[in-house]
């Protein structure tokens, strides 16, 4: 990987999955990474695995993307990376979505990426890299999961348009849609074996991928190799949105 030295990092939702990874990938390539969550423990126990620095902050509340912004301004000035990573996957069929989780999704998946995005464009150096982590569910549209999926193809939207606008500082800014990756989210969602099964069968390669696979391309889509690539959707997915 060329050129991520002295670099600096933001990732959100950094202390677990593919945020973890990409910040581990990042800093092991001498950038200077800065992880955000909003489980205090969870997130300090993160940094210090790591070595990286770690500031407490909700995607879903624009209060905190403005501390954010001011902490990352006073302690590190510009930003090289930006991965709006932080989210959230809850299920349920149309007809029986509350509002309450709907606008849980919404408030994290979408508006809180989106004004992430809005509030580092002014601290964003020229010729920076800003990922949005999107998913396949907004190309496959897997039943009980609305919500998620619109969420993640109003970001699809958004990053397209922000490549346009911000092509006049070369800063690229590109979307990563993962499929199916063992993460603390799979863990969470309690897949039992059939329902496990299930879903690899909908996958070409028959796994899931892996945390790391996802930040190897996170990583390059960050660096001076891919500095001809904006505007695009990476689906990483082993084959299931084919």
């Amino acid at each position: 990987m060329k050129n991520l030295t002295n670099k600096t990092a933001v990732i959100t939702g950094g202390n677990s999955g593919i945020g973890y990874a990409t910040a581990k990938l990042l800093n092991e390539n001498g950038a200077k990474v800065i992880i955000t969550g909003r489980r205090k423990e969870a997130l300090e126990n993160a940094a210090n695995n790591l070595g990286v620095k770690a500031l407490l902050a909700d995607q879903s509340s624009l209060a905190d993307i403005d501390k954010l912004v001011k902490k990352v301004t006073e302690e590190f000035g510009k930003v090289d990376i930006l991965l709006i990573n932080a989210g959230i996957s809850k299920f349920a069929p149309i007809e029986l979505m509350t509002e309450n989780i709907f606008d849980e999704i919404m408030d994290v998946n979408f508006k809180g990426a989106y004004f992430t995005l809005s509030k580092f464009i002014p601290i964003l150096n020229d010729n920076a890299s800003v990922i949005l982590l999107s998913s396949t569910s907004a190309t496959i549209s897997p039943q009980t999961a609305s919500v998620y999926a619109a969420s993640k193809a109003a970001i699809n939207a958004v990053m397209k348009i922000a490549a346009l606008e911000l092509a006049s500082k070369k800063i690229r800014v590109n979307a990563v849609s993962p499929g199916p990756v063992s993460t603390e989210i799979i863990s969470k969602i309690g897949l039992n074996s059939q329902i496990e099964q299930q879903m690899k069968a909908s996958i070409p390669l028959s796994r899931f991928g892996k945390a790391d696979e996802i930040a190897d391309l996170i990583a390059y889509l960050s660096g001076d190799n891919a500095s001809f690539i904006t505007g695009s959707n990476f689906l990483i997915d082993g084959g299931q949105s084919i």
